[in-house]
């Protein structure tokens, strides 16, 4: 007979602490997901019919990938913004992270809560305050800008050619700080010394950058990277909702954004929006798992 660990807690306190949690999980979570799949083979017009819906195969998907000219342009504003916005986002977050961990500042502190509080306003609130900022009239603070500078007004929100474009630039604005506290904590686990050698071989600010600090958060900027592809995709769908309604035409429309119209707007068809959403959950994985995929094999190489 095996001797009891008086040391191992009793089996009543993990199932305690890991039953409540698996429950909610698979309420909340899986059951819902294994939900959607289902509808999405249906042409349900709403969650209340779902039980009375026709199943109509692979119907939904066909014509979602075929003949739905909104989703098509729903999903290249969101592949333009995944391809822009999580490179320039962890690129600014590195770039704060490294000036505020390498460079004797006395306002250290300041510049990190400044950097940082963005990222703690409700991307409700961060939209409508950067809505104010394009406005096209004479209060926006955009224009303004551009005026002291000598040009003429610029319809940011309301000409196709700027209204993605400056979303992204919020979506970075707004998320830079965050990306800068994990990797301040990731630079100050490495070593001084290297840093201390650099510059004794004559090493700058650049080159210490470049060639010792990117290539030795190889691994952090891999997790980061994938957060920040997922964040794009949720977060971009607030803030077009609010600050452009998806407009002009669908130069701003995105998936998620699309998912929503699709189940409530005025031709709602709850079946076909869940087909949406199965292939945006689909996307997100796969992009998650290709540049996670991407980072470690260039953390060991």
């Amino acid at each position: 007979m095996r001797k009891k660990n008086p040391n191992r807690p009793p089996l009543g306190f993990l199932a305690a602490c890991v039953v409540p949690a698996l429950v909610l999980t698979l309420v909340l979570m899986v059951f819902p997901a294994f939900n959607a799949l289902r509808m999405s083979f249906t042409n349900a017009a709403s969650i209340r019919a779902s039980s009375n819906a026709r199943f109509v195969g692979l119907d939904n998907y066909i014509y979602m990938f075929v003949k739905d000219i909104k989703f098509h342009a729903a999903l290249w504003n969101t592949f333009r913004l995944i391809l822009v916005v999580p490179v320039c986002t962890i690129f600014a977050g590195l770039v704060c992270a490294f000036f505020l961990t390498q460079t004797k500042l006395r306002e250290r502190g300041v510049y990190r809560v400044l950097f940082f509080f963005p990222s703690v306003i409700s991307f409700t609130v961060v939209a409508v305050v950067w809505a104010c900022i394009f406005d096209p009239r004479s209060g926006g603070v955009a224009n303004k800008i551009l005026g002291i500078l000598g040009a003429g007004p610029v319809i940011w929100l309301g000409d196709d050619r700027y209204a993605l474009w400056c979303i992204a630039f919020v979506l970075i604005w707004q998320a830079a700080g965050y990306y800068m506290v994990m990797h301040i904590a990731a630079i100050d686990g490495i070593s001084t010394d290297i840093y201390e050698a650099a510059s004794i071989d004559g090493a700058g600010p650049a080159a210490k950058f470049f060639r010792i600090t990117i290539p030795l958060l190889k691994d952090t900027i891999g997790i980061t990277l994938v957060l920040s592809l997922s964040g794009t995709i949720n977060i971009s769908y607030i803030l077009s909702q609010v600050m452009t309604g998806g407009g002009p035409g669908s130069a701003t429309l995105v998936i998620l954004q699309y998912v929503y119209l699709s189940a409530f707007g005025s031709s709602a068809n709850f079946g076909y929006a869940m087909s949406v959403t199965v292939f945006s959950l689909a996307l997100a994985f796969l992009l998650s798992f290709l540049s996670r995929k991407v980072s470690y094999t260039g953390a060991n190489t």
